[in-house]
This record gives C-alpha cells, sequence and structure tokens, in this order.
C-alpha cells in the first residue's frame, strides 16, 4: 500500500475522534517520516509507539491524542501485528507469570534505577494511584491513598499486617508509624528490597525479596498495592487461596488494582514490550472467579479517574527531572517514558481502564461492614 493511500486509511480510521494529522491543536500529531502510516496498519499499537520512540511523529499532548483515540474505539479497530498475535498465543498457551519468571517485571522494570523513581514519585515513592478528592499535590494524594487504604482495613495498635508487592517501602512505613502495627512486606525487585529496607530501618518492618507462592505464617490484615496486575490471570486463584490461607479468620484483605473493561490474557503489545512484561489488567470478572468461595466481597471502590491525574504529576516530575537522568537515559528512552506516562493518561481520563481498591473478608464482617471515604 502506498505511503498516501496507507494516510487516507489512518484519517478514516480518526474521522469521530476530532484528531487531524500535522493539526495545529496540541493533540494533533505531526508525522515525520511517512512510513509511519504503513508502519501503524502493519502493526497496530505496537507500531504506534514505536515510531514514536523513533521520532517519526510528535504531539505536544500525547495524552489528549490517546484519550479521544480511546473513546471512539479507534485502538479497537486497528490491526493486531504478528508479535501480539503470538503473545496473546503465549499468553494462552502457557503461565507466564510462573514463578520461574516472577522475577523478569522486577529487573526489566523496578529495578530501573533509584534516581529515576526517586524524581519521578512522590517523596514516599508510592507507585500506584493517588487520592484526589480533598489532596492538591502528589504527596497529598498518595497520602490520602494510604490513609484511605488503611483505614478501610481498620488497622489496630499491635496488628501483623502483611504487604504483598512491598515496593519501595513507603505504604508500610506509613503504617507503622501511623497504625503502630507490625509489616512483613515482599517484592520481587531486588533495588525495591534494598531501598525498603533502608526506609524501614528502626521501624518494625520486615522487608523480603520473595515470590508471594513462598509465604508462610498468619496475618491479622493484608494489603496490596499496585502489584496485581503482574499475577496473570492463570494465577489470580492461586494468589487468593494464598491470601485466604495467610489471613486470620477475622482479618480483611485490601488488593487495590488497576482493572480492564474486558477479560484479557495480555497487556497491550507495547506495554508489555517496552514496560511491563507479562502483565495482565485483570477483569471484574477474573478478579470475581478468582474470589469466589474463598473471600466475602465487602467493599468494591472505583476512582480510576484519579490515575489521569497522578500520570500527569509523574509526566511533569519526569520532564522536570530529566536533566538529571540525561547522561544515563538515552532520548530514545526519554520518549518511551513519556508515551508511557501520557498514554497511559489518556486511556485512564477515556474511562477505558480502572482503578480499584477492594475489602475482602474471610467470612463476612459481623453486621456488615461499613466503607471509609
Amino acid at each position: 500500500m502506498s505511503s498516501l493511500r496507507s494516510r487516507m486509511a489512518i484519517e478514516c480510521m480518526l474521522r469521530d475522534t476530532d484528531v487531524m494529522l500535522d493539526g495545529p491543536r496540541p493533540w494533533d500529531p505531526r508525522i515525520h517520516d511517512d512510513r509511519f502510516f504503513r508502519r501503524v496498519l502493519a502493526e497496530g499499537s505496537l507500531g504506534l509507539g514505536e515510531s514514536y520512540m523513533d521520532g517519526w511523529w510528535d504531539c505536544p499532548r500525547i495524552d489528549e491524542l490517546m484519550e479521544r483515540v480511546f473513546r471512539a474505539g479507534v485502538d479497537r479497530r486497528m490491526p493486531r501485528s504478528l508479535p501480539d498475535r503470538f503473545e496473546s498465543a503465549k499468553a494462552r498457551l502457557w503461565n507466564l507469570q510462573r514463578a520461574s519468571r516472577a522475577d523478569q517485571v522486577g529487573k526489566r522494570h523496578y529495578d530501573l534505577g533509584d534516581d529515576l523513581f526517586r524524581i519521578m514519585l512522590d517523596e514516599r515513592q508510592i507507585y500506584s494511584c493517588g487520592y484526589w478528592r480533598h489532596a492538591a499535590t502528589l504527596d497529598e494524594a498518595q497520602e490520602a491513598k494510604l490513609d484511605l487504604a488503611f483505614r478501610k482495613l481498620q488497622l489496630k495498635p499491635g496488628m501483623r499486617v502483611l504487604d504483598i508487592g512491598c515496593g519501595w517501602g513507603g505504604a508500610a512505613r506509613f503504617a507503622v508509624r501511623r497504625h503502630q502495627v507490625e509489616v512483613v512486606g515482599i517484592t520481587i525487585s531486588r533495588e525495591q528490597a534494598k531501598i525498603a529496607r533502608e526506609r524501614c530501618r528502626g521501624l518494625p518492618v520486615e522487608i523480603r525479596l520473595q515470590d508471594y507462592r513462598n509465604l508462610r505464617g498468619r496475618f491479622d490484615r493484608i494489603f496490596s498495592i499496585g502489584m496485581f496486575e503482574h499475577v496473570g490471570a492463570k494465577n489470580h486463584r492461586e494468589l487468593m487461596q494464598i491470601a485466604r490461607d495467610r489471613l486470620a479468620p477475622d482479618g480483611l484483605f485490601l488488593l487495590h488494582t488497576i482493572g480492564g473493561s474486558r477479560s484479557v490474557r495480555n497487556i497491550d503489545p507495547w506495554l508489555g514490550r517496552y514496560i511491563f512484561p507479562n502483565a495482565m489488567l485483570p477483569s471484574m470478572r477474573q478478579v470475581s472467579d478468582a474470589i469466589e468461595g474463598l473471600f466475602v466481597m465487602e467493599d468494591w471502590h472505583n476512582f480510576g479517574a484519579d490515575y489521569d491525574q497522578t500520570l500527569l504529576h509523574w509526566h511533569q516530575n519526569f520532564e522536570q527531572g530529566w536533566p538529571q537522568l540525561a547522561d544515563r537515559y538515552d532520548e530514545r528512552f526519554h520518549r518511551m517514558w513519556r508515551y508511557y506516562l501520557l498514554s497511559c493518561a489518556g486511556s485512564f481520563r477515556a474511562r477505558r481502564n480502572q482503578l480499584w481498591q477492594i475489602v475482602l473478608s474471610s467470612s463476612g464482617v459481623p453486621g456488615g461492614y461499613v466503607r471509609c471515604s
């Protein structure tokens, strides 16, 4: 197909989006290389993201572009590339998140470097959606999210608490200092474990470099913030069974996870290749199937719209801090990370993706559970 015909095909796909190729508005993409059109038609979202990394097009507001693309459903009409089909087939046939592969996302994403995440995130380095209901800054939004989660868990002094996917230790430290509990945190990232131990030194916090499948012991409360997206559909039930076995009979489990509107087996191909290998966003049905017969679902809270603002703050911090990172990361990484943050902001603004906090009990809270807000 010629470049002209390819361009016309892309323009036809964008007809209902209020997006104009080479247009004057901030969300209109400026095309620098005519190979862009055939690449996107052949490779779909993978070609779109890679061509941006390669400098074939630019757009001042990628988030606004992607919001329009997602709202119009253009992404679902784009062709699926051969690599995407191959990844989907692998996800159906094999367990890509099995224990022997569990550390891949840690090595390829979370171990990138503390300099990157320290610049991008809030003061506690909380790498998940903030809660913006009464917040004005990223620090306030992340504190509000942790406060909300721990009030939902009804933490009390002396409780033994498990943090599945503890990140850099910010949530564990907050729980201990605010609620006088003891915390065991697990992560599959060596860099996260090292920094979390430093952050929680002197506190009743134990940080383990450990997969959730190797957990032992009993806990009064369990929480998992921003980790379930790496578990995979073939392992959802196993994680829930382990959490059920590790939770005290009168305990509560809070699951904080991004959710998708459809049941799938693998993540967007570009995100899977460059940002979160082997990730998968669970659907409501997949979460429900995983918890059926194991827990009572006490509360299901969606504040996915707040992820848009969180991602925009991360992007702002990243761009402002880029001069401190440029010696270690090249310009292609710069464009990759910008595309990641802004395209994800667009997806949440379009309400394509959600953010759920789900409270589960072992056998039902006597008299009923009352949600905090």
